[in-house]
């Protein structure tokens, strides 16, 4: 009897690590150039996250961080203020964790009745660990680029099919994401309506390219 037993607890174990393999391999998001995070969001803004509280609704409950909003760079037509974010308390459904009253964030977001809620597959970053070509374009250079269409390039040969696409190959580099057009370019429509690579990092190096470069 303490034989099967001893099976019963060996399957329970089994089926309860599968799981839990399955809920943390459960949330699965496409790479996404900070332009395009900004653009598709309906709220970003640059706060510290100052305390959380766990709303017990749903199997594994929303995780509600209060935050001390700095500064908002779109979304006003949405929500005047920001003092709460919202998202999954569990990572296999793609909740975020944001440490409590350590760092400012960069956070993007949809907004639902009224309440602002983000995720892993937002774009949510530590504002210190942002580039200085990321932080101009959140302030304004990736609003210039909203109607260009940033294509990924995952296997050569890849081309650009219409004049607003920039063609966005760091998954093509063995140093991985983010990689340097993520960190450094913003996809701009110049005057003549095509879109192109930009790079404005100081007032001697500020460059457009063309959308195979770099």
């Amino acid at each position: 009897m303490q034989s099967v037993y001893q099976h019963l607890i060996s399957l329970l174990l089994v089926f309860s690590s599968l799981q839990v393999n399955q809920l943390t391999e459960g949330c699965s998001c496409a790479l996404t150039h900070p332009q395009d995070a900004f653009c598709n969001s309906d709220i970003v803004i640059r706060a510290k996250v100052v305390g959380k509280k766990l709303l017990r609704d749903g199997p594994f409950g929303t995780m509600r961080y209060t935050v001390k909003q700095m500064k908002m760079y779109k979304g006003f037509e949405k929500v005047q203020h920001v003092q709460h974010i919202y998202t999954d308390a569990s990572e296999s459904l793609c909740g975020v964790k944001f440490d409590i009253n350590k760092y400012q964030y960069l956070i993007t977001g949809r907004v639902y009745d009224g309440k602002v809620y983000t995720g892993l597959c937002n774009f949510n970053e530590r504002w210190e660990r942002l580039s200085l070509a990321q932080k101009k374009g959140i302030n304004h250079r990736y609003q210039l680029g909203c109607n260009c269409r940033i294509k990924p390039c995952h296997y050569l040969p890849c081309f650009v099919t219409s004049k607003n696409e920039c063609l966005w190959t760091d998954m093509l580099s063995h140093f991985g994401y983010p990689g340097y057009q993520s960190r450094h370019y913003a996809c701009i429509q110049q005057k003549e309506g095509y879109c192109s690579w930009y790079r404005g990092m100081t007032a001697r190096d500020k460059t457009t390219i063309n959308t195979t470069d770099p």
